[in-house]
């Protein structure tokens, strides 16, 4: 595979995003396998872009079902509002944020001013549910 152009032209990208939804129409999963044998700069590219909703991103990045507000909600936003964050849910005084970052998904943990926890890596999801539901346990 020949890798002298850093960064896919969008065209590049489209084509290879409605090939990857032939083969896998509404299938998350499918989706994932995918995006993990991209190469990293076109995958980065992809997890903030137009081309696949934010749904499709967050089971790549944690292979969970967030359940089904929050699913909704993230099916229905492009992947591109990752790259600024997209509020996920409320918990009492708490938000939960899921932003993309470098190829990076990050969940916050935002008290109204100011992120007071954070959570990357696959079990980043359960791990961010942990804290809001008992947000004074450091563990």
């Amino acid at each position: 595979m020949e890798s002298t152009q850093p960064r896919p032209t969008f065209p590049e990208l489209v084509a290879l995003v409605d090939r990857m939804l032939d083969d896998c129409e509404e299938d998350v999963e499918c989706i994932a396998i995918h995006l993990g044998k991209l190469e990293p700069e076109v995958r980065n590219e992809l997890m903030v872009s137009d081309l696949l909703n934010a749904w499709q991103v967050f089971y790549y990045c944690f292979r969970t079902d967030p359940g089904v507000y929050i699913r909704e909600k993230l099916d229905l936003e492009p992947a591109s509002v990752l790259g600024n964050g997209l509020m996920l849910e409320e918990v009492d005084l708490l938000e939960l944020h899921m932003a993309v970052k470098d190829g990076k998904a990050i969940l916050a943990i935002w008290d109204g001013e100011r992120s007071v926890a954070s959570f990357s890596g696959k079990n980043a999801f359960r791990d961010a549910r942990n804290f809001l539901e008992n947000p004074g346990h450091t563990g």
